[in-house]
């Protein structure tokens, strides 16, 4: 699919992330296609997925585009998201539409900062897509100035600055919405229908990524058994 193609395949659309990581319940390439069935037969526009082997099996069961990512943990770096240049000549050879990465300020593996990784990957591969996985505003902004194709929220809520705060944060996609002239995906956070409904309609907002409210059921589970407990809490204190 031509850059364009994807630009207009996906545009006020939802995007549906189809991941799971080693030890959880999910966890197979197999699965993780299979889920990407049924979010294309829900009416996704594309796929956001982690890992080689889970990109081929989705890519062999449905024909939608993918933002494609993988995920490595990196000693000395809170970087996993598409850390290093092996990680991305991986995904550019799988030929994922779009290549995620971390586009935040904290240092990448060897201390690198996102200045000094980017630029020579943006000349490497002119024609990729590439999107920033943001965590703020300046996030976003330095992005759009090293040549990301596209910025995202995808980050806000996990960085040390960022950490417990609440999700969506719709007043920090509208602000990027606004400001930036590169296309800009809202993630994070998205649970509910009448959230992406609201997010989808901001300027600048090109489309939106929603992962956990839909594909994974033990998270979903345990929102549903939080709320009991806390029903369960409520109920005696009336009764005490």
């Amino acid at each position: 699919m031509m850059n364009h193609q994807f630009f207009k395949h996906t545009m006020g659309q939802l995007i549906v992330s189809c991941q799971a990581v080693e030890g959880e319940p999910l966890y197979s390439p197999y699965i993780m296609s299979r889920m990407a069935v049924a979010a294309m037969q829900g009416g996704a526009a594309a796929i956001r997925a982690n890992t080689v082997a889970d990109i081929e099996a989705i890519r062999a069961a449905v024909p939608l585009p993918m933002i494609g990512i993988i995920k490595k943990v990196c000693p000395g770096s809170q970087v996993y998201i598409t850390p290093t240049e092996h990680e991305v000549s991986a995904l550019v050879a799988c030929g994922v539409e779009v290549i995620a990465m971390d586009a935040t300020s904290r240092p990448r593996p060897g201390g690198r900062s996102l200045t000094d990784f980017f630029p020579p990957i943006r000349r490497s591969y002119p024609d990729q897509l590439f999107m920033a996985d943001c965590a703020s505003y300046e996030d976003a902004l330095l992005a759009q100035e090293l040549g990301f194709d596209i910025a995202g929220t995808t980050l806000f809520g996990y960085t040390a600055e960022t950490e417990g705060s609440r999700l969506p944060n719709i007043p920090l996609i509208a602000q990027i919405g606004k400001n930036l002239s590169i296309p800009v995906i809202a993630e994070g956070g998205i649970w509910q229908p009448w959230e992406l409904a609201e997010i989808i309609q901001l300027p600048g907002v090109h489309a939106a990524v929603i992962g956990s409210a839909i594909t994974r059921p033990m998270e979903i589970t345990q929102r549903f058994v939080k709320a009991l407990h806390k029903k369960e809490s409520n109920d005696e204190d009336c009764s005490a």
